[in-house]
């Protein structure tokens, strides 16, 4: 199997900007030799997610998390190592190169994301030649057109028309199951072994990640099976609470930033809208609205309507919906929420009323601050001074989860409004009772834990090491160190060795060869380590450890040849190391 070699991802990491590949995706802000902003993935309220440019690596000290550039897309966007490569690479403009697979003529079938592209056209070539999936999708108004912009296919009744496209050899069936096109039968299976097609009978709806490739399927039975609609299954490329149907196409149909994205339930809702000239609509893919969703959604526009069916199902998904998104929405984020009329879906309202009726349907589509305090006074008497108290109990579960800012504060107004309380007494009564605060035994920095690793000069060593690997260079006598029995020793000699070959390198590029290891996440701790030493003084400091860690080494080195001389006579080259040694201040 083809892999992409050491040394691209090094070179890789030098062509990108950590600050510039974060901030496409977090709010920084300059913090004198760092910038800082709210963790992407806990939803705290006060910044401590830090970026720092000279060890090009992120440190996030509310979830413990940090890395490199890659590691932040993996961590964030939810990539996989290669896919995350890949993704830099395509920023910094070049190839990804594969060793072991650059001469070679690449498979057909190379892995389930090459098996989904096969499947996607078998399924295309079989819906063109299957009249009753044809007059299926005419009947519910599709055109041709619009069938081609999503790549709508057609899956045949057979157990196996799929599988024959995947042979056993070359493990191109194995792709196709672990894709999630195929089942594999167990030994007690009356037909044998072997695998059968997931998809029989069924319209087929390709699901595609944000980089357009198919990533899995949603399948509408032409049949009276009960299962109406059938999901691919949980892959390592297809998770139902991660993705959204119709993201893709949505992207691809303006160069700008959409002005909204409108959140509905069904495929063909999303496919109808389309077809009627409104193109930035998605799906949930038969899941309840997810934090990821929302992630997903906010890094492609400010502003998010939900479309439900106004029947009390509907609104019950809705209120789901607003839970998630109370967290998400700050700054110029913006949640609405749009309930369709009695026996309407998005693809029959918007064939009966037409696109510029629908349109003008989504802007009078309700705000996320009047939804929620609705929905609360539905649940008192706001007539009466028992109704008012109780509302900012049932309020501040919700409020609790707002970030501090106009939206919380513009909530806040509100509810005193309607209860008539004074700003300080709701506020009072919004406040969950405090928890005990844990004891902090080191003072703390920017949400970030002060540690003083002076006492530790190997430790002390390696965070000025990382903070300006040019000092490397400045190191004398490095086999010296190499017997000093001290732990932690081996790290910092192989840190100095490996920033005098590459003289260019910074920190990322050393913690991304110890990716998944013990000593990557030791480097990775220490790495993230305030430290307070800056300027000329980091030389000084850095020269001062290892002038110690020597010391202690030809003090050992001493003892050593000491201990050993009591038990039998030392040889020549021994005894005037000895000498040596002694004779050092």
């Amino acid at each position: 199997m083809s892999r992409i070699p050491d040394s691209f991802i090094q070179d890789l990491l030098t062509r990108v900007d950590i600050v510039e590949v974060v901030g496409s995706r977090v709010e920084l802000k300059r913090a004198g030799r760092e910038y800082k902003g709210l963790s992407p993935f806990t939803n705290e309220k006060s910044p401590s997610f830090f970026v720092n440019p000279a060890k090009q690596m992120f440190f996030d000290f509310s979830s413990g998390k940090n890395g490199t550039a890659i590691t932040f897309l993996m961590e964030n966007d939810r990539l996989t190592f290669v896919e995350a490569v890949e993704e830099l690479a395509k920023r910094a403009g070049v190839d990804v190169p594969r060793e072991g697979g650059n001469d070679a003529p690449r498979l057909v079938l190379d892995g389930p994301l090459d098996a989904l592209a096969v499947a996607e056209k078998f399924y295309r070539t079989q819906l063109r030649t299957h009249q009753p999936a044809i007059d299926y999708l005419k009947k519910r108004g599709l055109d041709g057109e619009t069938a081609k912009l999503f790549n709508i296919g057609f899956a045949p009744e057979s157990w196996d028309a799929l599988t024959r496209l995947f042979p056993e050899a070359d493990g191109q069936r194995r792709h196709a199951i672990d894709a999630g096109l195929l089942i594999e039968r167990d030994g007690s299976d009356a037909r044998g072994s072997g695998a059968y097609d997931r998809f029989r009978n069924r319209v087929m709806f390709p699901i595609r990640d944000t980089r357009g490739r198919t990533i899995g399927f949603g399948g509408r039975t032409l049949a009276n099976d009960p299962a109406k609609y059938l999901n691919s299954p949980e892959t390592p490329l297809f998770h139902k609470g991660r993705n959204l149907f119709g993201l893709y196409e949505a992207k691809q149909a303006t160069k700008a930033e959409l002005p909204y994205l409108l959140v509905v339930e069904g495929y063909m809702d999303v496919v109808m809208l389309a077809q009627h000239g409104i193109r930035n609509a998605v799906a949930t893919l038969g899941t309840a609205t997810t934090r990821e969703h929302l992630t997903l959604l906010f890094k492609s526009t400010q502003r998010v309507v939900f479309c439900f069916d106004g029947d009390r199902a509907g609104r019950s998904a809705a209120w789901r919906a607003l839970e998630q998104a109370l967290p998400e929405v700050f700054d110029n984020r913006e949640c609405h929420f749009m309930f369709l009329p009695d026996g309407h879906d998005p693809d029959s309202l918007v064939q009966e009323i037409g696109e510029a009726a629908f349109r003008a349907r989504i802007e009078q589509a309700q705000s996320l601050s009047d939804f929620l305090l609705s929905e609360l006074q539905k649940q008192v008497n706001i007539a009466t001074l028992d109704g008012r108290a109780r509302l900012p109990g049932l309020a501040r579960p919700h409020v609790e989860k707002l970030r501090n800012g106009p939206l919380r504060a513009l909530i806040v107004d509100e509810l005193a409004r309607l209860t008539r309380l004074g700003r300080a007494d709701l506020e009072a009564a919004l406040v969950s009772k405090a928890k005990p605060e844990a004891t902090a035994s080191q003072p703390t920095d920017g949400g970030r834990r002060v540690e003083t690793p002076g006492a530790k000069p190997v430790r002390l060593a390696l965070q000025l090491l990382l903070e300006a690997p040019a000092l490397a260079a400045q190191v004398e006598h490095l086999g010296q160190l190499e017997t000093l029995n001290q732990p932690g020793l081996d790290i910092l000699i192989e840190g100095i060795e490996f920033f005098r070959e590459n003289p260019d390198a910074n920190a990322a590029q050393w913690l991304e060869m110890h990716r998944g290891t013990p000593r990557g996440a030791a480097l990775g701790r220490i790495s993230a380590m305030p430290l307070t030493i800056a300027g000329e003084s980091l030389a000084e400091e850095f020269l001062d450890c290892i002038a110690l860690l020597r010391k202690r080494a030809i003090r050992e080195r001493q003892q050593a040849l000491l201990d050993a001389a009591r038990e039998r006579p030392l040889e020549p080259a021994e005894q005037a190391e000895l000498m040596a040694l002694m004779q050092r201040p």
